[in-house]
């Protein structure tokens, strides 16, 4: 059975250990979460195959500076976690995460996850924000940052109504066998689409101006 080393960075607001927790055990953790959470492997199904993931958490506190590079030998995809309604955690993927990533695991895909999407629609947390002058990150800022860094991918998921949980692992196994930029060939494919479509659109105006044309001729014989 294939095996994979995936590590989790980020802030400690990031998220990143509730999320492995709930997926590991069902239900999220309401009330103690370490900062840090043990080594587990897990099995992912994906593709009518099975495949084995281990899973590496690491601490986010600058604490764990000089310990966190231990984690990153032999990774096959590193998943960098921000929430969606902590600023801070967002901003700190460009200024410390992916320059550490690219440091450490130059040739190893990355993955950016928005965690709490379940808060981003929440009104009690949008005003919150609001009063300090914030506003939750869209999914536009996340993929754009993906983008931008050619990151494998950007996915959004919420641990405590576990939406989307399941696809962010399998999204890890993708990386780890297939280990190109996913993005950068989706955005390709969005082009070509454009493409056609202006082309489509060319090819419509072209063939309504004949027509009109060819409308003002039969009405010049009708006249004559």
């Amino acid at each position: 059975m294939p095996g994979y080393k995936c590590v989790f960075v980020g802030d400690k607001e990031s998220k990143k250990t509730e999320m492995i927790i709930t997926y590991l055990k069902g239900e999220y953790p309401e009330k103690y979460v370490p900062s840090v959470f043990e080594n587990q492997d897990v099995y992912v199904e994906l593709e009518r195959k099975t495949f084995q993931l281990r899973l590496w958490d690491t601490g986010g506190q600058n604490d764990y500076d000089r310990l966190r590079p231990l984690s990153y030998p032999n990774t096959n995809v590193v998943l960098i976690c921000f929430s969606i309604v902590n600023q801070k955690s967002f901003e700190n993927v460009k200024n410390k995460w992916i320059p550490e990533i690219q440091h450490f695991c130059p040739k190893v895909p990355f993955i950016l996850v928005g965690t709490e999407l379940d808060k981003r629609d929440d009104q009690e947390t949008i005003n919150e924000l609001k009063e300090k002058g914030l506003s939750p990150i869209t999914y536009q800022q996340g993929l754009e940052m993906a983008k931008e860094f050619k990151a494998f991918n950007y996915i959004e998921c919420s641990a405590r109504k576990q939406q989307n949980l399941k696809e962010v692992f399998q999204e890890a196994v993708r990386a780890s066998r297939n280990p190109k930029y996913y993005i950068q060939f989706k955005k390709k494919k969005e082009k070509e689409e454009k493409a056609k479509l202006k082309q489509k659109q060319k090819e419509e105006q072209k063939k309504k101006k004949e027509e009109q044309k060819k409308k003002k001729e039969k009405e010049k014989k009708k006249q004559n």
